[in-house]
């Protein structure tokens, strides 16, 4: 059990050090974009807002997410780190409407910029995120959307930074200050892409969504064709709950000479082919007679057995 603990526990190491490092710099950024009066710093300053809350709910989802089940909770807190997600995607969108309002504000009213003063912020900022980024993608990202959320984040905040360096160059070479609104609005539109997709993504799982890259119509084809007994498959339910995908299905077999056994080889399939280890398989020797029995209807053995229903949960892990 202790081995599938440690990534968590890294998860959450690396999730502190980068919400230490992105509260720092977002401070300096609101205080240089205050004192040079550039909105591309604020505008960076803004996502660091959103990536220091980002951070912040995804270093407590993982925290929570380690609380044990109980008999209120039987699936833990699992849920919270997709809901965490969720409200970082819609704080961002959020962030970035306030953000493109003021930028076209200013840029019909142009504001003056220091530029020496937004430079030294701006590249400072950039070497933050980099540094916060270089921490999240320490490879457990990818399959915690919570993680995942943070360093999308981060990384529209290493553009902002990009954004806001290249802004301050120009203002200190032709003193043109519309460009400082323009790149704001630039990076906000970067941004705006990834947090559509993660409010997308996290909305999916919160309504019970079936996993993207799960076909209920393949799998049940699958299962029928890879396991002899197997008749029909049906009552299909997939869902998932954090990184655990969990499954309920009824299936019409041949009347098996071994019960467990055929029980198993149906977990082992769907754990091997669909990766997931916590499935609920009601098994029926009768003619299933419900609307969707359609798909992949072979006939029934002709031997007359009645209708059970045996509901047996397996757990694997």
């Amino acid at each position: 059990m202790s081995s599938s603990l440690l990534p968590q526990d890294k998860n959450s190491r690396r999730l502190l050090l980068a919400f230490l490092v992105t509260v720092v710099f977002m401070v300096a950024e609101v205080i240089g974009g205050l004192i040079s009066g550039s909105l591309a710093l604020l505008a960076d300053a803004g996502h660091m807002l959103t990536d220091a809350a980002a951070l912040l709910v995804a270093l407590l989802a993982v925290r929570f997410a380690k609380r044990k089940p109980n008999s209120r909770h039987t699936f833990g807190y699992l849920r919270l780190t997709t809901m965490a997600a969720f409200v970082n995607a819609a704080a961002l969108l959020v962030i970035v409407v306030l953000i493109v309002w003021e930028a076209i504000a200013r840029f019909f009213n142009p504001q003056p910029v220091m530029g020496t003063t937004m430079l030294v912020i701006a590249i400072a900022g950039l070497f933050a995120n980099i540094l916060a980024f270089w921490l999240l993608h320490q490879g457990q990202e990818k399959a915690n959307i919570n993680v995942r959320a943070a360093a999308l984040h981060v990384l529209g905040d290493l553009l902002g930074s990009i954004g806001a360096v290249a802004a301050a160059l120009i203002i200190m070479y032709t003193g043109w200050t519309p460009v400082d609104p323009i790149l704001s609005v630039l990076v906000s539109c970067l941004v705006l892409n990834n947090a559509w997709r993660l409010l997308r993504e996290s909305f999916h799982e919160l309504l019970e969504g079936t996993p993207e890259e799960i076909d209920i119509d393949k799998l049940r084809r699958d299962l029928s064709m890879s396991i002899p007994e197997v008749r029909n498959v049906h009552h299909v339910h997939v869902w998932q709950i954090g990184e655990q995908r969990l499954m309920t299905l009824h299936v019409q077999v041949v009347p098996p000479h071994d019960h467990d056994a055929l029980l198993d080889r149906i977990q082992h399939h769907l754990l091997e082919k669909c990766r997931i280890g916590h499935a609920t398989i009601q098994m029926e020797y009768g003619r299933c007679e419900t609307p969707d029995c359609g798909i992949n209807e072979i006939p029934a053995p002709s031997a007359g057995h009645d209708h059970h229903g045996h509901n047996l949960a397996h757990h694997h892990h």
